[in-house]
């Protein structure tokens, strides 16, 4: 393979040829002249292709037909050190229509973006749903949803990341990789991952509903090796993928928070190459901490960390289908089952602990205005004072639980497969008094500050779990007192949010992120966020990860 120096790479990235070609997602090939103007596709004739699927269907006999259009832009890029590995651009174009016939679901998908095509379509998913229907044993029942007429919603961003140059973002990439090699690393990897769904969805029930949505997650792993003992620290970055343009990475000065000890932190912003650079000298630190003793501690932990610890043990156990059996094989069901939730009374957690669903929450990776049943999205309470109050549900789920709505978190990854019930934002209300994260390390006699997200583990009733981290402060008598190594703490979801004893107040809160969250058979991905100020939770058994030979 020949190689390219950078100069030269540039060049020709700039050119439009320097992206290495890599398998297109699914269905994406060459497709037909009306396709075309997909880049510009005109509001008018995606709802005359639209309205063309939802007549065939209710001609066939379909009570309920939807539609979605659907144009799906993806670029990657991976460095390391003071090179381009690889730049991956995709795009996928086509129509997904789903259908209810004889009460039951059938779903079939196109790249043939015509109006002879999308009839196809329409007519293959009816068929689909009426042989379905023989093995029906209760029929689909929908909660009702408003019909919104012709609407739009698009990412509030500054900046179009897939607008800015190429060049421009190798440029940041490598000028964040040589600053991490100045400061002491070994090794770093880096990479800039980026989203942008172009959505039109319609129904029989009157909606039509175009929408443009953008995500963005720069991120790296730095690496610094003893050379004496062979031994080697890593540290990812403390980014959040966030639902924003490329200004995300253009950082200003009153986005940084100060952390305690040489930890910076960011909020709606991220500066790639000071947050590169520090993590160098970080890793040097981690190579010379003590490893941590075993036992019981108060944790402090910042949001980019416990965001994960809130995707693992409260958004994925209350998604509906989890707790009723239906989605099983891909990471387990839920140990928060209906009984519980049918007393009403039900310890999630502490009664300072309230959790809550959010779709609208501004530069979240969940952030839409409608979901991809055309519900408008909203926020909703999941725990509250600690009481488990609710779940994440759809429309043919809602009535289970006496919901009169949906809650607006059904979604699909391409046009090519069937919107499910996802994950939403699920967040953690933060204090409502004064309280920064200094007066909680204050606060604090014995205990362990987590910075970061790490390994972890749970079980498939999402209960047991460990969790592990990025950076580790020790705490001792109300300071911190330098890091420490091989930290995971282990609890169970019950046990851990019943011992939350603090949180921070609001100009703590950020937002963590999970980029690539998947569910479902066959597999699909979403991206979700979690927000949280830093919080505490006393008593956790902590445990040493080290390897003793």
């Amino acid at each position: 393979m020949t190689k390219l120096n950078r100069r030269k790479f540039n060049h020709l990235a700039a050119a439009g040829l320097g992206a290495l070609m890599v398998p297109l997602p699914y269905g994406a090939k060459a497709v037909p002249v009306e396709a075309s103007l997909a880049p510009g596709i005109e509001v008018a004739i995606k709802k005359r292709l639209a309205d063309s699927a939802l007549n065939k269907a209710t001609s066939l006999g379909a009570s309920y037909a939807d539609v979605r259009i659907g144009r799906y832009l993806n670029q990657y890029v991976f460095t390391r050190e003071e090179k381009v590995q690889n730049v991956v651009n995709t795009e996928s174009f086509g129509v997904g229509i789903r259908v209810i016939a004889n009460g039951t679901w059938g779903f079939a998908a196109t790249n043939t973006v015509t109006e002879e095509g999308i009839i196809a379509a329409a007519s293959q998913a009816v068929a689909i749903a009426k042989a379905n229907s023989r093995i029906q044993v209760e029929p689909v029942k929908l909660v009702p949803v408003q019909s919104h007429g012709e609407v739009s919603w698009k990412t509030p961003i500054e900046v179009n990341a897939f607008e800015v140059p190429l060049a421009d973002k190798i440029d940041l990439l490598l000028a964040a990789n040589a600053k991490a090699m100045e400061n002491g690393a070994n090794f770093i990897n880096n990479s800039l991952f980026l989203v942008n769904e172009q959505k039109y969805f319609a129904s029989t029930e009157g909606s039509y509903i175009d929408q443009d949505i953008h995500r963005i997650w720069p991120t790296f792993s730095v690496s610094a090796i003893d050379k004496e003992t062979g031994k080697f620290k890593s540290r990812s970055s403390l980014s959040a993928p966030m639902g924003m343009g490329y200004e995300y990475i253009q950082p200003k000065e009153s986005e940084k928070i100060a952390g305690p000890d040489d930890v910076i932190l960011y909020r709606n912003a991220y500066d790639l190459v000071e947050d590169a650079g520090l993590a160098a000298k970080q890793v040097q630190k981690m190579l010379g901490a003590k490893s941590v003793e075993a036992g019981k501690y108060d944790l402090v932990l910042e949001p980019n960390h416990l965001g994960l610890t809130i995707h693992e043990s409260v958004g994925h156990p209350l998604e509906l289908d989890r707790v009723l059996g239906y989605e099983a094989n891909y990471a387990g069901t839920s140990f928060a089952t209906l009984d519980k939730w049918e007393t009403k009374n039900f310890e999630y957690g502490s009664k300072i602990v309230n959790l809550f669903a959010d779709k609208t929450q501004m530069h979240s990776l969940g952030a839409v205005g409608y979901d991809d049943e055309g519900v408008k999205t909203k926020e909703w309470d999941l725990v509250k004072d600690g009481i488990l109050v609710n779940y994440q549900a759809i429309r043919d789920q809602a009535h289970i639980i006496n919901e009169k709505e949906s809650h607006g978190c059904c979604y699909a990854d391409n046009w090519g497969t069937v919107q499910f019930q996802r994950m939403p934002n699920v967040s953690l209300k933060p204090g409502t008094e004064k309280y920064s994260v200094n007066d909680m390390i204050k606060d604090v006699e014995k205990g362990i500050y987590i910075v970061g997200r790490g390994s972890f583990s749970i079980d498939q009733q999402r209960y047991n779990f460990q969790f592990g981290g990025t950076l580790f402060y020790e705490i001792k008598n109300g300071k911190i007192a330098g890091m420490l190594n091989d930290v995971s703490y282990q609890s169970n979801t019950q046990e851990f949010w019943n011992s939350c004893a603090k949180i921070c107040d609001r100009e703590d809160y950020r937002l963590f992120g999970s980029f690539f969250d998947g569910k479902g058979q066959p597999g699909q991905v979403s991206s979700v966020s979690h927000g949280s100020s830093s919080t505490r939770f006393n008593d956790i058994n902590v445990i040493n990860t080290a390897r003793k030979i």
